[in-house]
C-alpha cells in the first residue's frame, strides 16, 4: 500500500513525486484542493494518482497567479478552467499595462532629471484613465471652442478639434510620457488658452471672409510662400526689399499682425511639437523662422 507506484502513496511519496513540499501539500489538502483518498492503519493521508494531476495543475494555475478561490472552483468543476484563464488573462493585461506605464515614468524621470515633484506630478498624470484623460483635454478643447458652436459643426472645425487632440497609446513610450504630461501642464495655462482662442476666433473669421468674398483663407500658408523665398535669399526685415512682401501681407489681412503675433507664440508651436510625440505623427515643421521674419517686418512699417 505504501509502494510509491502504488494505487495510494503517503504524503511524503507526493512531494517526492510532484517536488512540493509536505507543508505545501498538507495545505492544499486541508483547503479541500488535494482531499486524501483514503488513511494508513495509523491514520495517515494517502493519496491516490488523481492527486498528482491536480497538484500538476495547482502548481501550474499558482505560478500563474491564480488564486486558490478560483483554483478550488476549478478543480471543484464549478469554474471551467478557460473561463478562469480569461479572467486572469484580463487582470494580467491590466498589471502589464501598469508596469509599462511604471516603466515608462521612471525612465522619462531618469531622462528629464526631474525633481520629487515633477515625478509625483508625471506619476499622477500619467495614472489618469483614458476617460480622465478625455475629461481633462476636452475641458481645454470646450474653452478654446466656446461660443463658436456653429462654425464648430462644420467639417473644418471639426478636424481642427480633432487636429488639437491627444490620444496617448495604451502601452506609452517614455518620451510619450513626458510629452503628455507637459502637454496637459500646458492646456491648464490660462494665458495659453487666451492664446489658442484667439487662434480659433481669427480661423472663425476668415471662414466667415471666405463665405463674404473678404480676406481669402490660409494666413499661415501665404506666410510661408511669401516671406520663404526672402527669407533664404537673406533679405533682412528693415530692408527696402522686403516691402513687397509687407504690402503682401496686409493686403491679405489688414490684422495680419495681431493674427501672426498669435500664431507666432511659442507655446503654440510646442503644443503641436508634444502633440506629434504623443500620437506618433510626423514632427511638425517649425514656422518661427518664417513667422518671426514676418512679425518684426510688420512692425518695422509700423
Amino acid at each position: 500500500m505504501n509502494d510509491p507506484l502504488g494505487p495510494l502513496c503517503s504524503i511524503g511519496e507526493l512531494a517526492r513525486r510532484t517536488g512540493l513540499t509536505v507543508k505545501a501539500i498538507r495545505f492544499y489538502s486541508d483547503q479541500g484542493i488535494v482531499p486524501p483518498a483514503g488513511r494508513s492503519p495509523a491514520g495517515y493521508r494517502l493519496y491516490g494518482a488523481d492527486a498528482l494531476a491536480r497538484l500538476d495543475l495547482v502548481r501550474t494555475l499558482r505560478e500563474l497567479g491564480v488564486g486558490l478561490v478560483d483554483i478550488r472552483k476549478v478543480v471543484a468543476r464549478e469554474l471551467s478552467l478557460s473561463e478562469v484563464a480569461a479572467a486572469h488573462a484580463d487582470a494580467l493585461a491590466v498589471q502589464i499595462r501598469t508596469l509599462r506605464l511604471r516603466h515608462a515614468v521612471l525612465t522619462a524621470v531618469a531622462r528629464r532629471d526631474s525633481s520629487p515633484e515633477e515625478m509625483d506630478l508625471m506619476h499622477r498624470l500619467a495614472r489618469l484613465s483614458e476617460d480622465e484623460r478625455r475629461r481633462l483635454i476636452d475641458d481645454f478643447l470646450d474653452s478654446v471652442f466656446a461660443g463658436s458652436a456653429g462654425s464648430a459643426r462644420s467639417g473644418a472645425f471639426v478636424g481642427i478639434r480633432r487636429s488639437f487632440t491627444p490620444e496617448l497609446p495604451d502601452n506609452p513610450e517614455p518620451e510619450q510620457i513626458a510629452a503628455w504630461v507637459e502637454l496637459a501642464e500646458l492646456s491648464q495655462d490660462g494665458e495659453f488658452r487666451a492664446v489658442v482662442r484667439r487662434l480659433v476666433e481669427h480661423l472663425e473669421a476668415e471662414q466667415e471672409g471666405a463665405r463674404g468674398g473678404g480676406p481669402r483663407p490660409g494666413l499661415v500658408p501665404a506666410v510661408r510662400e511669401l516671406v520663404g523665398p526672402v527669407l533664404a535669399a537673406g533679405i533682412e526685415p528693415g530692408d527696402g526689399a522686403a516691402a513687397p512682401v509687407v504690402e503682401a501681407l496686409l493686403a491679405h489681412d489688414v490684422h495680419v499682425l495681431t493674427r501672426l503675433e498669435a500664431v507666432n507664440d511659442p507655446r503654440r508651436e510646442r503644443y503641436t511639437e508634444l502633440l506629434a510625440v504623443i500620437n506618433g505623427w510626423p514632427a511638425p515643421e517649425s514656422l518661427a523662422p518664417v513667422l518671426d521674419w514676418a512679425v518684426e517686418a510688420l512692425r518695422v512699417r509700423g
